[in-house]
């Protein structure tokens, strides 16, 4: 299955008078390629890109009917995703895919997955081209503004430092909200806000990048199950890795092992975040979430001044003086170099029993509220110290999505609730008045509001552990408000096709799956459409388990096919 001296790039075009019929003329498309296999068949693809993502893909081949087999199905792989996750698909995805290809023409599905891969690169040389192209007379690639910082060179400044500063302000420039993750101390739960914070905006249909900017601590990769995954760079360009509608970047993707120490000084930290903005493929994004370095040292001032306009700060704290003390110098250090204090944070407040949900101080509660009031600035919440947290980072899931309706991710959701303000959603107090003017009133809107329905895999009755060999579908629809099931409906399964069960569930106004398995790219699918997912949860029927998640006791033990 290796493709060493497989085939060769042809430059012809097919004879044939057919061209890809389901975008319309071939100008239209933004890649192209060729490719004839040693066999003698010949493939060409045609790729629409669009914000980053396949919109369309097609092709054409002269080969056998297992050619025509693989290069449909791996324009079908390809479509609805982003460029970096369409040129990762391989031959053996598109032999899984169709499942039963005879190993004499295998080689059919490498030359579909390699001209798909040619085109998609020919796609991104043009792009970056064109931008080139555009850019010329301008201050950056962002826009045509004569008055922007990044236009001219500052007195003295040397031509190195000019293109460097212009670098920076064309990648800010695509991101419209800019938030940094403070804590005056480590170990008080900084990284977790800001995973959980991340996540959430991305659920909610957010463009969302976590830049994980603690030099020598970086936990981001192990929170969100990303340990060993490695950095790719293409064009000159650092491509975060990417969860979903999540881009991430963290200094523990460069290092060989989890072990390494990073033994560095000022100005190579100050280099590496730097390059983290300057390198990285961030591309358009709704909100870029900062995890800083604790304390108020090179670090968080360095990210701070590269970010330029900040547009808040989220504080984390734990209740035991010697850390609220260090949070005032905090909140000062942000007033210092102007950047807005969205709220205080006061983590690990409090046990909560995982069996009846009260929660029990431990230390001396309330120092992150009365710090916020005498400072002056919000009290965004108490996060109690959950087990299922743990559990979560370690497991390298994402606690708001997989614990979603247990009352300490309720906490989580009213604590971001400030930063979704910032893009003018989440704040249903908002919401309410304003479709109240349309003719609805309160209570006919928080009805509304708290109606969900839920979608669990069955087999044999209950929850089928892996979802992709599910016989059918239970559709429940519950009261979140109430907490009880209004309706239960069993539909049939489709076949399972890749790509069709995001859309087919989506269309039933689907709001959650909860799943025993799922692999990790069918979540990034789901999760696309606006569904969130849960896994890990025991086979028992859709009544016991939805009545578990609506009281708040499910509990979900390990993800039974990730991959």
């Amino acid at each position: 299955m290796e493709s060493k001296d497989y085939h060769h790039v042809n430059s012809r075009t097919l004879e044939h008078e057919e061209t890809p019929k389901n975008i319309g003329p071939l100008a239209d498309y933004t890649g192209h390629a060729c490719i004839t296999g040693p066999c003698g068949d010949t493939m060409e693809f045609w790729v629409l890109e669009r914000n980053g993502h396949v919109e369309q893909a097609s092709f054409i081949t002269d080969g056998c009917g297992h050619s025509l087999a693989c290069g449909s199905m791996a324009t079908s792989l390809a479509q609805g995703k982003s460029l970096r996750e369409a040129s990762a698909l391989d031959q053996q995805d598109i032999l899984d895919a169709l499942g039963d290809l005879p190993e004499e023409s295998e080689h059919c599905a490498l030359l579909a997955s390699d001209t798909l891969r040619a085109a998609l690169n020919d796609s991104a040389k043009k792009a970056q081209q064109k931008a080139r192209n555009a850019t010329k007379g301008k201050s950056c690639s962002s826009c045509s503004d004569e008055s922007c910082q990044a236009s001219k060179k500052h007195p003295g400044e040397s031509d190195e430092d000019f293109e460097e500063r212009r670098k920076i302000a064309e990648r800010l420039c695509r991101i419209k909200h800019k938030i940094v993750v403070l804590s005056g101390k480590g170990g008080v739960g900084k990284s977790t806000v800001a995973v959980n914070l991340a996540v959430s905006l991305m659920l909610a249909g957010k463009r969302v990048g976590l830049m994980d900017v603690d030099i020598h601590g970086p936990s981001v990769p192990t929170m969100l199950g990303l340990t060993g995954e490695a950095i790719r760079t293409e064009n000159g360009e650092i491509l975060p890795i990417e969860m979903g509608g999540l881009k991430v970047l963290s200094i523990g993707f460069f290092l060989p092992s989890q072990d390494e120490a990073v033994i560095w000084r000022g100005p190579m930290k100050m280099g590496a975040i730097k390059q983290f903005i300057r390198d990285a493929a961030w591309g358009d994004l709704d909100f870029l979430i900062v995890d800083s370095p604790p304390g108020t040292g090179d670090e968080p001032l360095s990210v701070c001044q590269v970010l330029g306009s900040v547009d808040g700060a989220v504080v984390v704290t734990t209740p035991q003086k010697v850390a609220t003390v260090d949070v005032r110098k905090s909140i000062s250090f942000c007033r210092q170099i102007g950047v807005p204090v969205l709220g205080v944070v006061e983590n690990m407040s409090g046990f909560a029993c995982p069996k009846c949900g009260e929660v029990t101080p431990i230390f001396r509660s309330g120092g992150g509220s009365i710090i916020a009031l005498d400072m002056g600035v919000p009290f965004l919440g108490s996060i109690p110290i959950d087990p299922a947290i743990a559990i979560a980072c370690d497991e390298g899931r994402a606690y708001i999505h997989q614990y979603g309706a247990t009352p300490t991710a309720r906490i989580m959701q009213n604590i971001i609730r400030p930063v979704m303000e910032l893009d003018g959603s989440g704040a249903p107090a908002a919401e309410i008045q304003e479709r109240e003017t349309e003719g609805l009133n309160k209570n006919e809107i928080m009805k509304e509001n708290s109606s969900m329905r839920i979608a669990l895999p069955l087999a044999d009755g209950k929850l089928c552990m892996h979802f992709g060999h599910c016989e059918c579908f239970a559709l429940v629809d519950v009261d979140t408000a109430a907490k009880n099931i209004m309706k239960r409906e069993d539909i049939t399964a489709p076949p399972h096709e890749p790509g069709l069960l995001p859309g087919w569930l989506a269309e039933r106004d689907t709001g959650m799956i909860i799943a025993g398995g799922m692999g990790q790219r069918a979540q990034g699918l789901f999760a696309e459409k606006g569904i969130r997912v849960l896994t890990g949860a025991p086979s028992r029927t859709p009544e016991e388990i939805v009545n578990e998640y609506l009281a708040g006791s499910l509990i979900l033990g390990e993800n039974t096919c990730d991959h």
